[in-house]
């Protein structure tokens, strides 16, 4: 039976249920006591007959849940006269299910809206006119046009001279943001401004978006393990309630009061705030771009106490950046950096594309290069605009010059590299490039440290010099360098040992230590797929700072949880207990019981709303707008 078919079926029983009550309460008034009574029956036995198939269906599956207390109650009312009582459980139980199906689907909203998003078809280019083809035949190298207002079908670098997009529905942004030409669009953003051309990377199976809905469909099916833990409570609690009434009905004699007992029993608040607080929670969380594969690694990220980062890509950009440009001769660093971006204007090399990046950032004007030759690995040479221009390594550069390239000494930054521009025979500057710290670190793990995280590390296959110069002034409780794969998953395994630990990584070789873990978290916007698919979490956006976030939401919803659960027991225990002394007849607690659980599922909903703190980093990055 499909969900849909689940709901139209909850939602029948809980309109034949209200029928048949309405009708019987007409009947009663209107002198007509038998007929009342008939109708209540009637009205009862459908959602009695459909509760015990689903008992059965739990048996089978290993599970006991309090579903049972249900039955037991509508039964007894039936067998001890108690007929009205009987129709009220029925329908407050059915609708009581129907509006836990309702509160779920609510909770999963952005979960939806995501999957819906996806889109089917795309605008390619081609032989000079546009066609409309299947996104199973877009391959990496396709120029495809986005219109105004429709989604990214596949991941891609920008082919014209700027894009705005919106990402709100895959990192929470709730800015859109302009990217360059060049620029990396993630399939699944919308298009906020007008037309442009994307050059598709990869084909759409394997593009971000697709990758995002196949994570979202395996978190749907997930059950949270404090949701089975909360089926194990359940038998204590229908001991308890069994008890009670049994107690109540041997010392009063009175059967209708271990009847008011099993009704105010029914159904116990712990089946509906569990699921609900943590599936909200996981709602919430993908709004804010952390996407958690299930309920169950949401309620064990609310219990982190050890967090172990992975440094180049995780803690660092993982892109070579200028930190600072030396000059050697009369060019200013503006010129310096403008002659060096020109000629790497024609390579690929990540250095070279760094370099041009950073000067088109500067707003410096790139004239084209002309008799470009590459020497792979080392460097490139060419003219601009007249000029011998020559770039490269520190070495290279050396030795196409001869001695009089010998340069004045140069920054020694560990883990940098350098860049030496050379014009017209003579060395102008060195481009100091280093993988930089990401501006948000140092506030994510403050908000780590306030939330509950009492250990943080670094592991590395870095040089233990590089890790620590980057990771200088954090305050981390242990720096671990020259790891290896295998290593880093000793060192979870170590550390899990003291207590729950959380993995976050980005790299292939990261991929072990995050399955390892009792929670891993990949960078999912530039990581490898391995990491991806071996991390419980994925963080969508490029943006460390959103882990904290994750971690507040996942804590905020497992709170809500228990605090419905136990506040929700409690009074239907007090309940129960008034019963048993006579204080409620079968239908005043069935009232009491029912709106009881209402109270439960609204206040589960609170899981939706984010926590305060998490508005740190619900802002986008401006080195992006």
């Amino acid at each position: 039976m499909t969900k849909d078919s689940r709901e139209w079926v909850k939602r029948a029983l809980l309109g034949w249920a209200f029928l048949c009550l309405a009708a019987g309460i007409a009947l009663g008034l209107g002198d007509h006591p038998n007929q009342a009574e008939w109708l209540w029956r009637l009205g009862v036995l459908p959602t009695l007959a459909a509760l015990l198939v689903e008992i059965v269906r739990s048996l089978g599956r290993g599970e006991v849940g309090l579903d049972i207390v249900a039955a037991l109650s509508m039964s007894a009312a039936l067998i001890f006269g108690q007929t009205l009582a009987a129709a009220v459980v029925a329908v407050m139980y059915s609708g009581g299910t129907l509006l836990e199906s309702l509160a779920e689907g609510r909770a999963r909203r952005e979960m939806r809206a995501l999957l819906s998003r996806v889109p089917r078809s795309a605008t390619r280019h081609r032989n000079g006119a546009l066609e409309e083809v299947p996104l199973v035949r877009i391959v990496p190298g396709d120029r495809l046009l986005i219109r105004r207002g429709e989604v990214v079908p596949v991941d891609g670098a920008i082919a014209s001279d700027s894009a705005f997009v919106d990402t709100s529905a895959l990192t929470g942004e709730s800015m859109p943001v302009r990217l360059a030409r060049g620029a990396e669009a993630m399939s699944g953003a919308t298009n906020a401004g007008g037309a442009f051309d994307l050059v598709a990377s990869r084909p759409a199976a394997e593009s971000t978006y697709a990758g995002i809905v196949r994570l979202v469909e395996a978190a749907q099916r997930s059950k949270a393990p404090m949701s089975r833990l909360a089926d194990l409570w359940s038998l204590g609690f229908l001991a308890v309630t069994v008890s009670i009434a049994g107690a109540a009905w041997w010392m009063t004699g009175d059967p209708i009061r271990a009847v008011a007992v099993l009704v105010v029993a029914t159904p116990c608040p712990l089946i509906l705030a569990v699921p609900i607080a943590l599936v909200a929670g996981m709602s919430r969380a993908a709004h804010f771009g952390v996407l958690v594969k299930g309920a169950g690694p949401l309620e064990t990220m609310a219990r982190i106490r050890t967090l172990i980062l992975d440094k180049t890509g995780t803690l660092t950009d993982g892109r070579p950046r200028i930190v600072s440009v030396e000059l050697h001769a009369d060019l200013g660093e503006d010129e310096v950096l403008r002659y060096a971006a020109a000629l790497d204007q024609a390579s690929k090399h990540p250095v070279g594309q760094a370099v041009v990046a950073a000067a088109v950032a500067r707003k410096l004007t790139l004239p084209v290069p002309s008799a470009v030759t590459e020497f792979l690995g080392e460097g490139v040479e060419g003219l601009v605009e007249g000029h011998e221009v020559l770039v490269g390594g520190i070495d290279f550069v050396a030795g196409r010059l001869g001695r009089q390239g010998q340069a004045a000494p140069h920054a020694r930054i560990a883990g940098a590299v350098l860049v030496a521009v050379a014009v017209d025979g003579v060395l102008t500057g060195t481009l100091v490039m280093a993988d930089s710290l990401r501006q948000e670190v140092g506030a994510m793990l403050t908000t780590l440290r306030a939330g509950g995280v009492t250990r943080i590390l670094l592991a590395t296959g870095d040089r233990a010099e590089v890790a620590e110069c980057v990771t200088e002034g954090l305050g981390l409780d242990a720096l671990r360098s020259g790891l290896t794969p295998g290593q880093k998953v000793d060192l979870v395994v170590e550390e899990r040992r003291r207590a729950p630990v959380m993995m976050v990584g980005d790299g292939i070789n990261d991929a072990p230590a995050l399955a390892a873990a009792d929670v891993g978290v990949a960078m999912g916007a530039r990581g490898a797929t391995a990491s991806a698919e071996a991390a419980d979490a994925v963080l969508l956006i490029d943006h460390i700072g959103h882990l904290s976030t994750g971690l507040l939401i996942a804590r905020r919803a497992r709170g809500i949880a228990l605090q419905s659960v136990i506040v929700g027991i409690g009074l239907s225990v007090a309940g129960m207990i008034a019963a048993a002394f006579g204080y409620l007849s079968p239908v005043e607690g069935a009232l009491l019981q029912e709106a009881i659980d209402i109270a439960v599922i609204l206040n589960s909903l609170r899981a939706l709303r984010a926590p305060a703190a998490t508005a740190l980093f619900d802002r986008p990055d401006p080195a992006l707008v």
